[in-house]
């Protein structure tokens, strides 16, 4: 009999163990396996750097900046010896943002680029913003922006916000040169 409740409780213990392991791929984890590999870059910003003046900010302005902590980016670069690589990595990330959990802001294209804006959350309060924006002769970026009570409002505000102002862009030097 003690065998037998020994054995159940063994049986129990590694039904939640395995239905508590999700071998499903997420952006974290993904950026974290990444983060160092042949052809990527990864870089983390904290929010600080923009610097903003959020003096000139509206109260509005200012309540979606605050929102937002950090970005964390993440980007491959193509080139003619690594198309197989890209287009898997590309796959990759396309899974992984067809997540029921990932929920689409917009999604367009420009200049032969696609790009896509989704969240994690509901309409009022998201957890996650991901950028997602692909190009076949460049390669792919994938930027998470995280904070606390963020929400699809304040982003676009922030983002009207960013469109009108002089950001500092030599800390994001390794970013940008990175695709060209």
């Amino acid at each position: 009999m003690h065998q037998s409740i020994k054995f159940l409780l063994v049986t129990i213990f590694a039904a939640f163990s395995l239905v508590g392991c999700n071998n499903g791929l997420s952006m974290q984890r993904y950026f974290v396996e990444h983060q160092e590999a042949n052809n990527f870059l990864a870089q983390d910003v904290p929010i600080t750097m923009l610097n903003i003046d959020e003096s000139k900010l509206t109260a509005e302005q200012r309540d979606a900046y605050k929102s937002i902590k950090r970005l964390n980016f993440l980007g491959y670069k193509i080139d003619s010896t690594n198309v197989n690589a890209f287009h898997s990595e590309l796959d990759k990330v396309k899974t992984i943002l067809k997540d029921k959990k990932y929920n689409e802001l917009i999604d367009f294209s420009y200049q032969g680029s696609k790009i896509a804006v989704k969240y994690v959350g509901d309409d009022y309060e998201a957890d996650e913003f991901i950028i997602f924006g692909s190009s076949k002769d460049m390669g792919f970026g994938v930027v998470r922006i995280l904070g606390d009570d963020m929400s699809p409002e304040k982003i676009m505000t922030l983002g009207q916000l960013f469109e009108n102002s002089n950001v500092d862009t030599s800390q994001f030097e390794n970013m940008m040169t990175f695709f060209k």
